[in-house]
């Protein structure tokens, strides 16, 4: 545990937080104040800290030390990682983006059609599980914790997907990336939380480990590979559905309270069209 605990440089996480970091200010400072209409706020207050805790989530679990434990000891921190990035870190990224800053990325550029197509429900959908899924491939797995190359590109691979599955939910532009009604929402959401169960049971229930390469690593808290494996899949099969189910819980209440402020005002118009009557 010792030589994991050891300090390594992580240049290419500095490089993409001071990116995100330095990219965001530059935007909203330099580039917002020229395009937005005069009078219009170029970001609100919220929008940057959701930006900025999106970032700071990011460089907690990917640089040292919770990503050094995640390569070269448990792959428990790993499964943390890669639920922080797809779960936490892009829905915040996207919650910080004003929409002028996506449109700039997205309306009238080469890939606005493609953008369109993949961020559907279903292409959404099924893009990110397949991605998510798939990178827990032992195969996967082992490339990305042996290749520094390979590790980037399926993480990156992952966070681009996750952006995606995201924006029927929380898109910035929802008249160029239309987002779905709240109660498809709440149906979208729940299929993101059952397919995850079936890569999760495995690892719950393995009785050998499934990742030949975690059982070379050190081996801290007294766990085995098959321990660590079962901690990993509690984790994937728990923690994402905690967090699933919070923010289908929390649609479920912003949807009731439009509902009933719907009803109110409709009542209100009421009331005034049957007092003008008897006037």
């Amino acid at each position: 545990m010792g030589d994991v605990l050891a300090w390594h440089p992580h240049p290419d996480v500095w490089f993409t937080v001071g990116f995100l970091i330095f990219g965001y200010a530059y935007a909203i400072r330099r580039i917002g104040p020229n395009v937005v209409e005069p009078g219009e706020s170029v970001v609100r207050r919220r929008q940057v800290v959701f930006w900025y805790l999106g970032v700071a989530a990011l460089w907690i679990v990917s640089d040292y030390p919770f990503h050094d434990i995640a390569e070269e000891s448990l792959f428990s921190f790993h499964m943390v990682e890669h639920l922080v990035i797809a779960l936490v870190v892009a829905p915040l990224l996207l919650l910080g983006t004003p929409a002028w800053l996506a449109r700039l990325l997205v309306v009238d550029t080469p890939w606005e059609g493609f953008v369109r197509a993949i961020t559907r429900p279903v292409p959404a959908f099924l893009m990110f599980n397949v991605i998510f899924v798939g990178l827990h491939w032992p195969v996967i797995v082992e490339g990305m914790v042996t290749n520094p190359l390979a590790h980037f590109a399926v993480h990156l691979a992952m966070f681009l997907s996750a952006l995606i599955m995201w924006v029927p939910i929380l898109s910035p532009i929802p008249d160029v990336l239309p987002t779905l009604t709240r109660p498809m929402q709440m149906l979208y959401l729940m299929g993101h939380s059952i397919l995850p169960i079936v890569p999760a049971s495995f690892l719950t229930f393995g009785e050998t480990a499934i990742y030949p390469v975690y059982e070379t690593f050190a081996r801290p808290f007294g766990w085995t590979a098959v321990e660590d494996q079962t901690m990993a899949g509690l984790i994937m099969k728990i923690g994402a559905g905690f967090l699933l189910w919070a923010i289908i819980a929390t649609i479920w209440f912003r949807w009731w309270e439009e509902q009933r402020s719907e009803e109110l005002e409709e009542r209100r118009r009421w009331e005034e069209l049957e007092a003008e009557l008897r006037s």
